[in-house]
């Protein structure tokens, strides 16, 4: 994700409203496969384990939130309908609210100052997965408070209706044993895609050994054995409605520096139903 620009008037907020449309586009991570489209922002807590654990009646439906002076810009967008999951829309609120929340600390630390470019906040959620097992919700964008760019937000939600919750890394597979093992996994998909891109840059075999060992550090470093690492994916779903696989999502800085972009790594169930916790074995393709 580039620096977000610094136009003015109507036609700076055209140019926002484009943004938060088509940001995840800009992202490495790549399209999920027919039934699902489709770590860290640096104070947001990311995880959906966060959010309340009831839904508050008196929130109101999700509202697009559209705000600008001088000083900010903020653009969020919410996907139409997702009141009908009340615990869901409380978890994408929540993270939205902390988000925008954020930036005004910044903006109000400016005091009587002008920036010379404006804080801004550009937040995209995108419904991604709605069938009467599983629902999950994206969120992509990006905050800047001044700098060379701006920080990366990125969560996943995965809301199970018939349990009435939000499906948490923490949740899905307890021994962080569990997450040793996927972890490994994910580790070698990642290397072999950093090693894909120093291979398609054209790079001398003494530079693609360089870039390796520093993507391999980053890499083990952004899988271990640690539920937190894993708090953002997407179910990818068979044609019978199972899970097929859940694809990890990685925001810049996690496993890879940020010109890498959000990166993924897609974990079979084969490689998952040994390792998740009871309650969950039946949402899995066998």
């Amino acid at each position: 994700m580039k620096r977000f620009g610094a136009a003015s008037g109507a036609g700076r907020w055209m140019g926002m409203a484009v943004l938060v449309t088509v940001l995840a586009a800009c992202q490495r991570e790549p399209a999920t496969p027919a039934a699902a489209d489709k770590a860290a922002p640096p104070v947001i807590d990311n995880s959906p384990a966060a959010a309340p654990a009831a839904a508050d009646p008196a929130a109101g439906p999700l509202k697009d939130v559209i705000e600008h002076d001088p000083r900010y810009v903020v653009g969020i967008s919410y996907p139409p309908g997702l009141e009908r999951y009340p615990g869901l829309a409380d978890a994408v609120r929540q993270y939205g609210d902390a988000a925008r929340a954020e930036l005004m600390q910044a903006v109000e630390g400016l005091g009587n100052d002008k920036p010379s470019a404006p804080y801004e906040l550009s937040l995209a959620f995108q419904q991604v997965l709605d069938t009467p097992a599983v629902v999950a919700v994206a969120a992509d964008g990006g905050r800047y408070t001044g700098g060379a760019h701006g920080e990366p937000l990125v969560a996943r939600f995965v809301w199970l209706p018939g349990r009435n919750e939000l499906l948490t890394a923490q949740k899905l597979i307890p021994d962080p044993a569990g997450w040793g093992t996927v972890g490994q996994y994910v580790a070698a998909r990642l290397h072999d895609a950093a090693q894909q891109r120093a291979v398609a840059d054209k790079l001398a075999p003494p530079d693609v050994e360089a870039v390796l060992k520093s993507a391999d550090k980053m890499i083990g470093e952004g899988t271990a054995a640690d539920p937190a690492n894993f708090e953002q994916f997407v179910p990818i779903l068979d044609g019978a409605g199972k899970i097929a696989a859940l694809r990890f999502v990685f925001p810049p800085y996690q496993v890879g520096p940020y010109s890498d972009g959000t990166q993924s790594a897609d974990v079979p169930a084969e490689v998952l139903r040994p390792l998740v916790a009871p309650e969950y074995t039946g949402l899995f393709a066998p």
